[in-house]
């Protein structure tokens, strides 16, 4: 039963009561307010739950895209840089798509245009999801009659036709003369402002990415254990508070500790920052080094999957990389990981007089891993190494 009263304000508030449920709305005309009631009792007798009037006007895909934008941003999770860029192209794409006309075959439609336009099986999916993400989100918190079946069904089309699936993963690593072509190339250059090749060193040392080094803090080093924090790490669920602490020193061939006292001798400014530069800046200056050198196919984020094999054939543990990192699990740490098979010779030899160290017997009763943890900012693994290399005899 719907019950309609006028306002002072000459707005109608409409008032059903049904099967023990209650909703009221206010409109500025009547019959506004009756065909919302009745909408309203039919949705009650179906057994579901009323809309609201602001969300049953919502017509179009891109209405949906901005309600869920909205949603977010009242609890304070705004979607970040690359969230926005993937809503804004289904924006420009789907938003004008009426909501019940988003089928399964309309969704296809999408995929073969995207791939058309150069997206990849990778890129494609993330897309895919994220229109799953949009009506998944209208259904469960406001209650729209918004199916994601189709969506589903558009997933599997789209895989078998080969747009959707798996990206190819990157196994790019630089060379050391490319390394030391660029870093000479941008130390040689006068007018180069930001300094590319001391950032380029940091960047393999410290397997950070671009924007991370760029916001690495003065205030956030401890000079007394060689270690930096780094804030607000980028992470899969949420880099709010992903806070992380790693080492600075010279596993990877470069040293990341001598680079920061460097940096803090010519330190000219209060900028907290140690690399007061854009990242982006860095990033546009690196393509453009690349380009003066003829280097190809060399992004400034292989230098994190560099620094990141360059740990592992230094000998370290999937758990101790994981720390300088900041990856979860090896599936995650795997794709930066590209070992060149020739450093399997350096890696059996290495094991070999490991071997041949631990048959003295001294390594391994001599000092306890735990008297050395944060002295000096030294490895306790290797000091515990230099300690065995010069006491005990000498290996046959």
């Amino acid at each position: 039963m719907a019950t309609y009263t006028k306002l002072s304000s000459g707005s109608w508030r409409v008032q059903v009561r049904r099967k023990g449920r209650y909703v009221s709305e206010t409109f500025l005309r009547r019959d506004d307010a009756r065909r919302w009631a009745t909408e309203t009792e039919r949705q009650v007798d179906r057994g579901e739950t009323p809309t609201k009037s602001r969300i049953a006007r919502l017509k179009t895909f891109g209405e949906l895209i901005d309600l869920h934008i909205d949603d977010m941003c009242d609890v304070g999770k705004s979607p970040r840089r690359s969230k926005a860029a993937a809503l804004d192209m289904l924006q420009r794409h789907l938003g004008k798509c009426n909501i019940a006309a988003l089928d399964r075959e309309r969704l296809i439609r999408f995929g073969r245009d995207r791939a058309a336009q150069g997206a990849g099986p990778m890129t494609l999916g993330i897309d895919i999801g994220f229109v799953k993400l949009i009506l998944a989100h209208a259904a469960a918190v406001h209650g729209l009659p918004v199916k994601v079946e189709p969506v589903d069904l558009a997933r599997i089309a789209l895989k078998r036709l080969g747009l959707v699936g798996k990206g190819n993963q990157r196994d790019r690593r630089p060379t050391q003369d490319e390394l030391d072509r660029l870093i000479a190339h941008f130390d040689a250059n006068p007018r180069q402002i930001a300094p590319v090749g001391q950032i380029i060193r940091f960047a393999v040392a410290t397997a950070m990415r671009q924007e991370e080094i760029c916001k690495a803090r003065w205030s956030d080093m401890d000079a007394r254990t060689r270690m930096l924090l780094i804030r607000d790490r980028k992470d899969p669920r949420n880099k709010n508070g992903n806070n992380q602490r790693i080492p600075l020193f010279a596993a990877t061939g470069y040293d990341a500790w001598a680079i920061v006292e460097d940096r803090l001798a010519k330190r000219s400014n209060d900028d907290d920052r140690i690399f007061p530069f854009n990242h982006r800046s860095v990033g546009t200056a690196f393509r453009l080094g690349c380009a003066d050198l003829d280097i190809h196919d060399l992004h400034f984020h292989d230098l994190r999957h560099e620094g990141t094999s360059r740990l592992f054939e230094a000998g370290f543990t999937i758990e101790q990389v994981a720390l300088v990192t900041g990856h979860k699990d090896w599936k995650m740490l795997r794709r930066y990981t590209h070992l060149k098979p020739e450093m399997l010779h350096t890696i059996q030899r290495r094991g070999q007089r490991s071997w041949r160290l631990r048959l003295t017997g001294i390594s391994a009763r001599l000092l306890p891993c735990k008297v050395f943890e944060n002295e000096r900012g030294i490895d306790r693994v290797h000091l515990l190494w230099e300690i065995a290399l010069h006491i005990g005899p000498k290996a046959p």
